[in-house]
């Protein structure tokens, strides 16, 4: 399974799924908890309980280390737009010492270069955000390629240096943003896990004859929103929680100003 056909799927509709999921895990658990009671098969509640909280425990667990992963890979894209945005800047005051007219051309691609950085943040946008991005980086190369052979002097080399953080940035984001996902193998041990989990809880009270219980669905829903939650931050382009382009709003708005 990829990211690309997990992708495709609503987080809505992940979280109704889960929550179903679930529930039929639980209602088979419990079902096959009152047949082994009707067939006469006794068991101790006790080392059932020990066994079904074992279970609970390591689906806890995994859940708590996947959304750790989840949110570190978030914050790895909140830094990469804070330092990308701090690239272009200094990418764009060293190209206004460059001389003419290299610097009026070098300057209208970076200012458009923010512009499609800013639009690209769209799922819709993204890949023709990212061919453009490419195309400008060739663009401003060339530039370069014009200005080290006409004046290959301190403020050249420091330009060079500027660009060259920039284009790798580009890179640093692409696999922040649309590659550092975490693998589709832990998503199915999750939901297995949940599915196992649910299943015991449901065996547990089945078991012990008891009625099903309100408190069940609350378990249910509870471990698919922290689930919806996890699947939210791996996704960069889309659902409530996303990394801030305020740094890049800022900068786009400062070089359309002509405030260095």
């Amino acid at each position: 399974m990829s990211h690309d056909v997990i992708d495709v799927i609503p987080i809505w509709v992940l979280f109704l799924f889960e929550c179903a999921f679930s529930t039929l895990a639980l209602e088979a658990g419990y079902r096959y908890g009152i047949r082994r009671n009707a067939w006469g098969m006794v068991e101790k509640e006790a080392p059932v309980g020990a066994m079904v909280a074992s279970i609970l425990a390591l689906f806890a667990f995994l859940l708590a280390f996947t959304f750790g992963m989840a949110a570190d890979r978030f914050e790895t894209r909140k830094h990469a737009i804070l330092d990308e945005a701090n690239s272009i800047g200094t990418t764009y005051l060293r190209a206004r010492l460059l001389p003419e007219p290299m610097s009026s051309v070098s300057c209208r691609l970076l200012r458009e270069y923010v512009d499609v950085r800013v639009q690209g943040i769209q799922k819709s946008t993204v890949l023709e955000a990212k061919a453009r991005s490419e195309e400008i980086h060739e663009l401003l190369w060339l530039e370069t390629i014009k200005v080290a052979a006409q004046q290959p002097n301190l403020v050249t080399t420091l330009y060079i240096q500027s660009l060259n953080s920039m284009i790798d940035m580009h890179g640093v984001r692409i696999q922040a943003g649309l590659r550092n996902r975490i693998p589709a193998i832990i998503w199915v041990v999750l939901l297995l896990l949940a599915a196992l989990s649910m299943a015991a809880v449901g065996y547990q009270s089945g078991l012990a004859g008891t009625r099903r219980s309100p408190a069940m669905l609350v378990l249910i829903v509870a471990f698919a929103c922290v689930m919806y939650l996890i699947t939210d931050l791996n996704r960069p382009l889309e659902g409530f929680i996303t990394a801030g382009q305020q740094s890049l709003l800022d900068l786009q708005t400062s070089m359309k100003s002509g405030k260095p």
